[in-house]
């Protein structure tokens, strides 16, 4: 199978070398290969596979994992995106039930799902986040839960159903500025996608919201601080920046390596602005220890509150 038949006729954009600053090693540890036995005993999918996630050795040793549901093929093709493009298969029913499984096994405090893009479905999968969310609460009912979704177009009204099934943190990721929409994300909308962040606090206050942008992909400083001020002015709480790395010579090419001192900048920034919790880093990536940081949080809260 072919990938991302989309991209086959596309020029090659040749891969540049890393700085010295991101370096990753093969997954060789005993938890990673329990971590990946339990997602092939229950025929899940991960973003940490399917997107190439360079951090999946340190997260799957720790027993965390990003599950990837609705399959593992796109309807979307966005320009800097790993994940397998085309027609997809059937909703698998049995899915929500083994996600939750896999949860249980591992013991995951803090468990992030997210999906593809499902274009084909009358309401993008909606139905079906629900669905997961309700068997995650049935079996590890402690467990938060994060969801990743995607931006749902010209799909009326599915943001309240995914609201009212009660995720801990509703994730959407803007990926890029405004001005680069066209070329890294074709088919999404910029302003849908915050407007979507933004509706999903007015319907449930007590929500955590949470998005992310890649740098490297042709954006400036600048811009990347005014995607922070409009995520800012749509009640966006949480955000992730890092640093774009291209998997394949079809995809986008690397326009530059952040330095990890203009990452501390952004952090900065984006603290100073609101954000309650910032990750800004060259391997932060949507889901990374994302656990760890919530909870972390949360337990902050609650010691201000008994103070």
């Amino acid at each position: 199978m072919i990938r991302h038949p989309e991209k086959v006729n596309l020029p090659d954009n040749p891969i540049k070398r890393k700085p010295d600053w991101i370096r990753v090693k093969a997954p060789t540890s005993i938890e990673y290969l329990k971590t990946k036995k339990i997602m092939r005993d229950l025929s899940l999918n991960t973003v940490c596979e399917e997107a190439s996630c360079p951090n999946i050795g340190e997260c799957w040793k720790k027993g965390h994992a990003t599950f990837m549901i609705l399959g593992e093929v796109c309807t979307r093709a966005c320009a800097f995106c790993n994940v397998a493009t085309g027609k997809p298969n059937a909703v698998d029913k049995f899915e929500p039930f083994n996600v939750a499984s896999a949860v249980k096994r591992l013991n995951l405090n803090h468990v992030v799902i997210t999906s593809v893009d499902r274009d084909d479905l009358y309401d993008g999968g909606a139905s079906h986040f629900c669905e997961v969310i309700k068997e995650i609460r049935l079996h590890s009912p402690t467990s938060t839960i994060e969801i990743l979704t995607p931006d749902f177009l010209r799909k009326k009204n599915v943001i309240t159903k995914i609201i009212n099934a009660k995720p801990d943190v509703f994730n959407h990721n803007l990926e890029t500025v405004s001005r680069l929409y066209k070329k890294v994300r074709p088919g999404a909308s910029y302003n849908h996608s915050l407007d979507l962040l933004k509706k999903a606090k007015e319907i449930n206050k007590n929500i955590f919201t949470k998005s992310g942008i890649m740098v490297g992909l042709g954006e400036t400083n600048d811009e990347v601080i005014g995607v922070l001020r409009d995520m800012r002015s749509h009640l966006v709480d949480f955000v992730t920046i890092g640093q774009y790395l291209q998997p394949t010579i079809k995809h986008i090419g690397v326009d530059r390596f952040v330095s990890p001192s203009q990452f501390s900048a952004f952090k900065k920034i984006a603290y100073e602005l609101g954000f309650l919790m910032v990750s800004s880093s060259p391997m932060t990536r949507s889901s990374f220890f994302a656990g760890d940081d919530f909870i972390n949080l949360k337990r902050n809260k609650l010691t201000q509150i008994n103070n």
